[in-house]
């Protein structure tokens, strides 16, 4: 069996392969700074628009168990990025919103306050729910006395996990109301 980190880096590399075949496709589809912009967009949709951490996966459950940088920390930084990304994209980009269908799905989602924003609320609950039950899951692991731990805490997370239940049912009703349809 391999070394956890050995997996972790392997995991990283193939997403990284995913992301940038992605964005050299755009930019064979339009040029460069549309492949760019678009490849961008499309990240910041998958942080923030889905109610789970989809970042996590590529940032920052590999920093966590490479540099041990708690999982919060670094999808806060995430967060931040995809927020200033869009903005500076709406100010100076925004036809590249209407390249592919995630791009006019962040387009309409961004430029609609209301109810949409809710995606974007939600989403962001779901995101650092599910980031808590990481880092917290990667505490249990490696804490000395796992049974103690999961007696003290089993409450309290049942009621977060209803809790993201919740939210989960609450954001696919939002997205249900824009339409889309991926089948």
């Amino acid at each position: 069996m391999k070394h956890p980190s050995h997996q972790v880096w392997i995991k990283f590399i193939v997403l990284c392969l995913i992301l940038s075949s992605y964005f050299f496709y755009l930019t064979y589809q339009y040029d460069l700074l549309t492949g760019g912009v678009a490849a961008l967009i499309t990240w910041s949709f998958f942080v923030l628009c889905t109610p789970i951490a989809d970042a996590g996966f590529l940032l920052d459950f590999p920093l966590r168990v490479l540099f041990g940088i708690r999982m919060i920390l670094s999808e806060i930084a995430v967060w931040a990025i995809a927020i200033l990304l869009n903005i500076v994209f709406l100010i100076y980009f925004k036809e590249m919103y209407e390249t592919t269908l995630i791009t006019q799905t962040m387009g309409i989602i961004l430029t609609t306050p209301f109810p949409y924003w809710s995606v974007i609320l939600l989403s962001g609950i779901g995101t650092f729910l599910s980031i808590r039950f990481g880092d917290e899951l990667m505490d249990v692991i490696h804490h000395k006395d796992r049974y103690f731990y999961l007696r003290h805490h089993f409450k309290h997370e049942i009621i977060l996990f209803l809790f993201f239940l919740l939210v989960l049912f609450g954001y696919y009703e939002i997205i249900a109301t824009l339409g889309i349809n991926f089948e």
